[in-house]
Formats: C-alpha cells, structure tokens, sequence
C-alpha cells in the first residue's frame, strides 16, 4: 500500500487540509495510509524527510463520485483543527473516508451521535470552545505608549490551543475603537482601529509590565470581594489555578480567601446600619399602637372617575391577570 505524507503550511492550515482531504478521498486512498503534519513539526523531527514545497496528490479515481457532506461537518471541523492534538488531522479524515463510502458506516459518521469518532471530534470542538470561553474572560491589557504617541493596550495570553486568530473577531467587536494587541506563545494578533494584523508567536516577556492603572485595579478588587460569597472549589473550577499566574488580581486570591471567614464572623457581628437620609419619594412606615399589632387598614378611596370604593385585589390575582394580559372578574 502507497503512504502518503500530506504536509500542511501551519497548524490551523484549514484550505490546504480540505483539498488534500478531498484529492485522498476520490482517490480512494484509505486514512491508516496517510500521514499529516505540519511545516513546524516537519522542522523539529530529525528523522523526518524533507518536506516538499508542494503536496503531491493523487489524481481521483475514475469512477470517483462527486464528495458532498453535510454543512455542520464542515463547521465541525472549522473548529476541531483549532485543537492542539496532533492526531486531529488523521480524526477528521477518518469521518470523512466514512462518509464517502456509503451505506451503515456513513450514516453513522454523519448522524450516530453514539459514534466513537464523532464522540471524539465533538469532545475536542467543546475543549476549544472553552478555551476560547476563558480568552474573553482572562485575558488583560496594559497600556503602552508608542513612538508616535499613541496607546496601545498589550496583553499576554497562553491558550490551551490554536485560538488566537479565530478568537480576535470577539475582541474586534468588543473593543473597535481601541487600539490593541494580544500576544501569546502561537501567535500574535494587533487590531489598529481598521485592520487586523497577524503575526508569530511571541514570549511573555515581550508583554509590558504592571503599571499604576493595575495599582488601582486590584485595590477596587479588594474592596468589592464579598468574603460571604466565597466557594473557593467553584472560583477554581470557573477561573482554573493554571491562569492565574497571568492574572493580577490571582495575587491576591490567597490572602482574601485565608481571612474570608474571619471578616464573614464581624460581617455577621456588626450592628446594622441605619441610612442618613430618607430616599426621595418614599413614605415613613406607619406607626403601631403599643401592643404591637399593626393598625386597621384605611378604607379604600374612590377611584377618580367612579362612584364608590376601587375594589383591593390581591397580588396573587393580579399577577395572572397582568401576565394573560386579560381584566380579573
């Protein structure tokens, strides 16, 4: 049986895999008969040849049929090249070898949500998805001020995967009218207001350092952590221990949660407070004769407009009556 060696230009390359994926599949050549990987890894294994500067691919099989899948297998595999494992490739080309094929193995890869391969490629889409999740939450600007006078606000992120250029269009549209830039081990990404620009990957050290704004930050953290509310296992599963070292309010974690309880016990021992002023528009509650039982409730008033009392209605009947959008009889 022929190998063949697909080498693609990069780890997200998803054109140069799809039309290789497409020239094996009407060729008819089988997945345990490929092998792929990447320009990068081509570079760092010794042992592996040269790579070529193109693919050669074989030419389709004469009674080949047109490949055709369904548009979420494509969206799926959008996002399951974002994933770090190497075996991702080999994972996709094997569905779709399945689809192509025919009869029981190709419904099952295209529906069977019990099926092991699609088990497997929508357990690696949701790791993605998650990662990408806690990029939006965890990643944090500072502010540098270039040549030109401009600020540029600089944050340092390391992504579990290949997220950082199809994650830039969440912060595009979150920050359009700042100037900004996020570096991270696999690639760099800078939005000038107009434009986004890629670029390689780059070390944290090339972030810039705290400044007086993080001061300030952390002291506003500080002041607004609730030691009432602290549930130290679900704080760690929501914002894991791993990103801490790049977050600076992470520094103070520790200390807050060792003097959490204590501050909860004077929360819970301190007298309570009583406001300064009385807000606008309120009325002071009504007085109570010295038995303590409230006083008789002042007869109903006639609505303006109609003869007689406005009969009181209960907010157990009015709140259906309000939701139906119908008069209560």
């Amino acid at each position: 049986m022929q190998r063949h060696t697909i080498t693609l230009d990069h780890a997200t390359d998803w054109p140069g895999f799809r039309q290789a994926a497409r020239a094996l599949v009407q060729a008819n050549v089988p997945p345990q008969a490929v092998d792929w990987r990447c320009l990068a890894d081509a570079a760092e294994d010794l042992f592996a040849p040269e790579p070529a500067a193109t693919n050669t691919l074989p030419s389709p099989a004469p009674e080949a049929p047109t490949l055709r899948v369904p548009s979420d297998f494509v969206h799926l595999c959008e996002q399951l090249i974002l994933h770090r494992d190497p075996a991702r490739f080999a994972l996709m080309y094997h569905l779709l070898w399945r689809m192509a094929q025919g009869g029981h193995e190709a419904d099952s890869a295209r529906h069977d949500p019990l099926d092991a391969d699609r088990m497997q490629a929508h357990h690696m889409v949701r790791a993605v998805r998650r990662d990408m999740h806690k990029m939006h939450a965890f990643v944090r600007f500072r502010p540098v001020v270039e040549p030109d006078g401009q600020t540029l606000h600089m944050a340092w992120f390391e992504p579990d995967h290949y997220i950082t250029v199809a994650n830039a269009g969440f912060f595009i549209r979150r920050f359009t009218q700042m100037r900004w830039a996020i570096l991270t081990p696999d690639a760099s990404v800078r939005w000038d207001g107009q434009q986004l620009h890629t670029g390689p990957g780059a070390q944290r050290s090339d972030a810039p350092p705290p400044d007086a704004g993080e001061a300030l930050w952390l002291t506003y953290y500080r002041h607004i952590f609730n030691p009432a509310r602290l549930k130290l296992a679900m704080m760690k599963k929501e914002m894991p221990t791993r990103y801490w070292h790049n977050l600076p309010e992470a520094a103070l974690i520790t200390e807050l949660a060792q003097t959490a309880h204590e501050r909860s016990a004077k929360m819970v021992e301190a007298e309570a407070t009583v406001p300064r002023r009385r807000i606008a528009g309120t009325t002071a509650p009504r007085a109570r004769p010295a038995g303590g039982a409230p006083l008789s409730p002042e007869p109903p008033r006639a609505s303006p407009g109609t003869e007689g009392p406005t009969p009181a209605v209960s907010s157990a009947t009015a709140a259906p009556a309000a939701a139906t959008g119908r008069a209560a009889l």
